[in-house]
């Protein structure tokens, strides 16, 4: 039955108009995503910021959600909330949400409570992005290999449909500030067949997300990210499986 319904999704994914705003006609997608492919249930279609404890600044980038969000609901016709949700891995609704998101520029710890709530969310169909803020990146791979220490990061293939759903993004996440000369990667935990983490390392992406003007970027590389982002939410609710 999930690989029927899986199969139904991808279709109906394909097979979806997408909703272009004005003055976009030129970075037509790919393929389309609309709410008739996500998957139906108690869930919600939103984003949740994860607020975790370490000391790392899990609220940073704040205009980043409302401006993904936001492209969400103008280039696709998923009925998504308009406000992102703040939640902990103990909070009661954390298996509402789709879609996860982490980021920071300093240390993120988990409870052992909280490692096996995430595994849980994790395993019963939810997805996990974390973009490293500059200086979260030990903290989060020591704190995601306790979650699954049997299942490394490991860089996701362009051919990957994050990387195709909706806009064609085919060299990997973009480069939106420099860390240290590194390129940007996109790293993932795979269960089954299903992406459920991915790991932007060393792109800053929900940087390139943040309001035009709040780095001396040039938009291109906010539309970049945004297409991105657009494909990665897209794909968080047309992979779930129903426990």
């Amino acid at each position: 039955m999930r690989l029927l319904t899986q199969r139904f999704v991808r279709a109906a994914v394909l097979a979806a108009c997408l909703v272009l705003p004005p003055g976009l006609m030129a970075a037509r997608p790919t393929a389309a995503v609309t709410a008739a492919a996500a998957p139906t249930g108690p869930g919600r279609l939103a984003i949740a910021r994860l607020q975790y404890d370490g000391g790392g600044d899990w609220y940073a980038n704040p205009s980043s959600l409302p401006n993904l969000i936001t492209a969400i609901a103008t280039r696709t016709s998923l009925p998504i909330e308009r406000v992102e949700a703040k939640v902990k891995l103990t909070d009661s609704a954390l298996f509402d949400f789709p879609f996860l998101h982490a980021t920071g520029h300093g240390e993120i710890k988990l409870s052992d409570v909280e490692i096996r709530r995430l595994r849980e969310y994790l395993t019963r169909g939810g997805f996990l992005h974390a973009d490293d803020n500059y200086g979260f990146d030990e903290s989060f791979r020591r704190e995601i290999a306790r979650v699954f220490p049997d299942r490394p990061l490991v860089e996701v293939p362009y051919a990957h449909p994050i990387y195709h759903l909706v806009y064609d993004v085919p060299s990997g996440p973009p480069k939106i500030h420099e860390h240290d000369g590194k390129p940007a990667k996109g790293f993932g935990i795979f269960i089954g067949n299903r992406l459920a983490v991915y790991y932007t390392y060393s792109a800053d992406l929900g940087n390139g997300w943040e309001d035009v003007g709040t780095y001396p970027d040039p938009p291109t590389l906010h539309e970049q990210a945004l297409r991105l982002g657009v494909n990665l939410f897209s794909y968080a609710i047309t992979s779930r499986v129903t426990p």
